[in-house]
């Protein structure tokens, strides 16, 4: 006889990952590992690239115009590869853009091999990772929905969070020791053999054909998608307080001004590695959001609390707590997505869910991007650390305001919300007709 686990025992056990999706899912398993071999050696190419042309011109000015490369492609495809997701078998696109990253991580390669690196290969492969990226992310996202069970979804955001998080703690922080001890080639080399293994797996996916009768991308289709979006008070909501908290809270460009003021120059590593400290130390402990029906309270809730926290960062002026409070905004940026990305797949129709994941591209990239503008631009005018609370209240305000305006967001039921009470009865459908004998 076994004896029952205790109440201590149990409680533990409701905070641990929900590993469901890896025990029931073979695609999300491999899509699952494919991600965490990737994204570890794409951080390696994120540090190393930067550090090269750092090393090669000694211009800040030439590092940050990796940003300006970097953002055009990342939106011009973002919204082409949505469209293409609709259209297209998703496995062969998820295939054919790791196959293209790994030929460009050769590329970094060669080129730093030579006896004098050039340096106009690397802005081409930065601007072609970022194409290539916006190319795949549709794919990938709208893949989960069609993958993993309708009720899994939440522990799957959360698995994939957890999964990247570890790629942003030890990919930057190995690539750091490999450049300064190896060199650059070494970086690149781990980087050309993370996307080799990667591609082979992904030869192993389940094919994902698209819908019958689904259109081939077009500017008309892309515009399809977002008035959908624009329809849904939900969704919209979803975009908006991404898009507010970004531009508002997000002050990793002026890190080092911050670590200059705190007369912490040793702090700036850890200030960058904080936020994925605290998103991962919350994607341990999820299994508690399988559980949650209310999602649109984790998008409220969660970028709230990124903006409170930024808003304590700026204010405090010892360094540990600096560091506490940018931990404590990352595991509310998590929080945030993990309710974003499952409003997103309990809600989408599936002959929208390329597009709608293309607009999701424009959220998570240009709020980032002009935060820093507005952090960079405020610091000059009011200083660092008011640039940086100022932006944390302004966060808070905005996620409020929002709130107000678009209250469905915040009573989002996912067991009475129409869009996913549809959504879930389109994959009982598909699951029954892949099962019976004539859908086979």
């Amino acid at each position: 006889m076994t004896s029952a686990p205790s109440p201590a025992a149990g409680r533990l056990s409701a905070l641990l990952p929900d590993l469901s999706p890896l025990r029931s899912s073979a695609d999300f398993r491999l899509l699952w590992i494919q991600g965490l071999v990737t994204y570890f050696g794409s951080f390696m190419a994120l540090i190393a690239l930067p550090l090269q042309i750092k090393e090669l011109t000694g211009s800040p000015l030439a590092v940050g115009a990796m940003g300006a490369v970097e953002l055009v492609p990342l939106v011009v495809f973002g919204l082409y590869g949505g469209a293409l997701a609709d259209c297209a078998d998703r496995r062969k696109v998820i295939l054919g853009t790791e196959a293209g990253l790994g030929v460009l991580a050769l590329v970094l390669l060669v080129n730093a091999a030579l006896p004098d690196p050039m340096l106009w290969p690397l802005y081409l492969v930065a601007g072609g990772v970022s194409a290539l990226a916006g190319l795949q992310r549709p794919a990938l996202d709208s893949l989960m929905a069609r993958i993993v069970p309708h009720d899994q979804l939440t522990a799957a955001a959360a698995l994939n969070s957890l999964r990247w998080q570890f790629g942003a703690i030890t990919g930057p922080a190995v690539a750091g020791l490999v450049v300064a001890y190896a060199g650059h080639a070494t970086a690149y080399t781990v980087t050309v053999v993370t996307f080799t293994v990667s591609v082979l797996l992904c030869l192993r996916l389940t094919p994902a054909p698209p819908a019958r009768n689904s259109p081939k991308p077009s500017l008309r289709g892309i515009a399809e998608g977002a008035r959908y979006a624009w329809s849904r008070p939900v969704l919209l909501g979803t975009y908006a307080v991404d898009l507010a908290a970004m531009f508002f809270a997000f002050p990793n460009t002026i890190f080092p001004f911050l670590a200059d003021e705190l007369d912490a120059r040793w702090s700036l590593g850890l200030m960058y590695a904080a936020g994925s400290v605290g998103s991962l130390v919350l994607g341990l402990t999820s299994g508690w959001t399988s559980r949650v029906r209310r999602h649109g309270l984790f998008v409220v809730f969660g970028a709230a609390a990124w903006g409170l926290a930024i808003a304590a960062a700026g204010w405090f002026g010892d360094v540990w707590l600096v560091l506490v409070c940018l931990a404590v905004a990352g595991a509310g940026d998590m929080l945030s997505g993990l309710g974003r990305s499952t409003i997103w797949n309990q809600t989408i129709p599936e002959e929208l869910r390329g597009r709608l994941a293309g607009i999701e591209v424009l959220s998570y990239s240009v709020g980032p991007q002009l935060g820093q503008v507005r952090a960079g631009a405020m610091a000059g005018w009011t200083g660092t650390r008011s640039a940086i609370w100022s932006g944390g209240v302004a966060c808070v305000a905005s996620v409020a305001l929002l709130t107000a305006a678009l209250p469905k967001l915040l009573t989002y039921d996912s067991e009475t919300d129409e869009d996913a009470v549809r959504r879930r009865a389109q994959r009982t459908a598909e699951k029954a007709a892949e099962s019976s004998p004539s859908g086979a």
